[in-house]
């Protein structure tokens, strides 16, 4: 898959090329102070540990499937097509255990019969999906693949729980990937992806699932809920993240230092502030926009390519550089340079 240049290539070399972006947020906001009305911390505290001011969280009756929609639909807009050969959703928060949830969402955006699947790989889903739409492009099997990265992380957090609450939000961004030359702008580069099974304990939800179930009736209710080893994640995600992103410019034939842009998933901004600074990339190259929405997990990179399009922070020719971690634990890394003519659909 990986091949000696670690990339997606058919025998063609076609390649998957970006050529639409959508995004979609809640808009109740909630900020810091809305939960240190309740919660033992400050706003200081969670500004200087983890960077974000405000959150948005969807409405009760609004499902990860529900902003997927959403945020596809805007995606093929901004692609100008009306049809796709595959559909894959991000996430770790589905709307139901069973079936998934991409399905439905192509149903919902009037594709009848497409291939459609979910792919749960926590934080880094959408690199990860980005990697299989590559793969699907290169072997001939599609030609136009919608990647979505959708979560309602507030289904999932204890609302009363000082370590997680403050962290996570909900929305969804979407992209469109289609078959081209390598060589065009927008092209996914190589993929360097991993996991590390034996660390998957370190962001969990305990309860639920197969394992345990004839203890669920007498679970603890927190154990339905995120529990994260905060401190532990950070070191794995910093030297993580830092590896995957050095090895695919390397891949890519890119020096770090013609990486115009670094787009990090956003689950702590001093995270990605250390990973820039190991990388020698400089803070200003690093576009984030956790402050105004959270960690919204899967969603986070297209949500941040997004809003940094609409921003004017990345620019045609601009050499991006993708890279992600998350539950599991799991991370991926790749590349592309910004096409032009791109105009994400917020």
């Amino acid at each position: 898959m990986n091949g000696r240049d670690g990339g997606f290539r058919g025998a063609t070399g076609t390649a998957a090329v970006l050529t639409g972006l959508g995004a979609w947020l809640p808009p109740r906001r909630v900020t810091n102070d809305d939960l240190c009305a309740r919660l033992d911390t400050s706003d200081e505290w969670i500004r200087e540990r983890i960077g974000i001011a405000e959150r948005r969280l969807a409405a009760p009756d609004v499902s990860t499937g529900d902003m997927a929609v959403e945020a596809a639909a805007r995606a093929m807009a901004s692609a100008g097509v009306d049809a796709v050969d595959a559909l894959l959703v991000a996430t770790s928060s589905p709307d139901h255990p069973c079936p998934a949830t991409a399905p439905w969402v192509a149903h919902r955006l009037g594709l009848p019969q497409v291939a459609a699947f979910d792919i749960a790989a926590g934080c880094s889903g959408f690199v990860h999906a980005c990697a299989v739409a590559a793969g699907l492009i290169a072997s001939g099997a599609a030609r136009r693949v919608l990647v979505v990265g959708a979560e309602t992380m507030s289904a999932m957090v204890d609302p009363d729980d000082r370590a997680t609450a403050p962290i996570f939000g909900d929305g969804a961004g979407a992209a469109v990937f289609e078959a081209d030359s390598p060589h065009a702008e927008g092209a996914l580069g190589p993929v360097v992806w991993g996991s590390d099974g034996s660390l998957a304990d370190a962001i969990v939800v305990p309860a639920g699932g197969a394992r345990g179930r004839h203890e669920r009736a007498g679970a603890p209710q927190g154990d339905f809920f995120v529990h994260m080893r905060g401190n532990e994640v950070f070191r794995h995600a910093v030297r993580r993240m830092t590896h995957a992103a050095r090895e695919a410019a390397a891949r890519a034939g890119w020096r770090i230092d013609e990486v115009d842009r670094l787009i990090a998933h956003q689950a702590n901004l001093r995270i990605n502030l250390a990973v820039a600074d190991a990388l020698g990339i400089p803070a200003d190259q690093v576009p984030s926009n956790i402050r105004d929405v959270g960690n919204t997990a899967a969603a986070s990179v297209p949500l941040l390519l997004a809003d940094a399009c609409d921003k004017g922070e990345l620019k045609p020719g601009h050499k991006v550089l993708l890279v992600s971690f998350g539950s599991g634990l799991a991370w991926a890394a790749t590349t592309l340079v910004w096409p032009a003519g791109l105009a994400p659909r917020l």
